[in-house]
């Protein structure tokens, strides 16, 4: 995985309006949750990043760790959550998760397809169903996308997740999704009854 450096403050004012004036002077709120510290408490931390540090986590296909410099106090993370204006679609909460080399984490990693399809080269059409797929393991061994083989992929057939493996990683995404399907196209259907004529 690609790691990407972001500064942050921390902020001491909690609540609604606190949030509501920190969007106005450019900051999106965030929060920061981890494992128990030594005195067994859950790492909570409040915090704020401009705007301008988070598009290049957010608005990206990219799956990122994070190095978060919080006033100095330096944090290894990944996204948990984002909530968007419904209205604005501007980014108004940020929810980061800490990670470390001991605990796995689960994390959708961005699929890409490869190879031309056999079905796509008879004339038919390469549909993806779905864009990520969620694994479980330590930070460091997560790539940055799963590649998919489609070259033998024949029309009308598709590829679930349960017939993909990863060396290190496990799959947590449910085995009966479908990954990608190869749909017939109407010139494909014809050519096809043309053929059989």
């Amino acid at each position: 995985m690609k790691e990407i450096n972001v500064a942050g403050q921390k902020r001491t004012a909690l609540g609604k309006k606190a949030s509501k004036q920190l969007r106005k002077e450019g900051l999106v709120p965030c929060n920061l949750y981890g494992e128990a510290t030594q005195d067994g408490k859950p790492v909570a931390l409040a915090f704020a990043i401009p705007m301008a540090n988070l598009r290049k986590v957010v608005y990206t296909p990219h799956v990122y760790v994070i190095a978060l410099d919080i006033d100095g106090e330096r944090h290894t993370a990944i996204l948990k959550e984002l909530q968007f204006d419904p209205v604005t679609d501007a980014v108004i909460h940020v929810d980061f998760l800490e990670v470390n080399d001991t605990k796995p984490i689960t994390i959708g990693i961005p699929v890409k397809l490869v190879g031309l399809a056999q079905g796509v080269r008879d004339g038919g059409r390469m549909n993806l169903s779905i864009r990520k797929i969620n694994v479980t393991a330590p930070y460091q061994q997560i790539p940055e996308h799963l590649d998919v083989d489609v070259t033998a992929l024949k029309i009308g057939k598709s590829i679930k997740v349960g017939e993909l493996s990863y060396e290190g990683l496990e799959i947590a995404t449910s085995k009966e999704v479908i990954v990608c399907s190869i749909k017939m196209t109407r010139q494909a259907a014809a050519a096809a009854a043309a053929a059989a004529e």
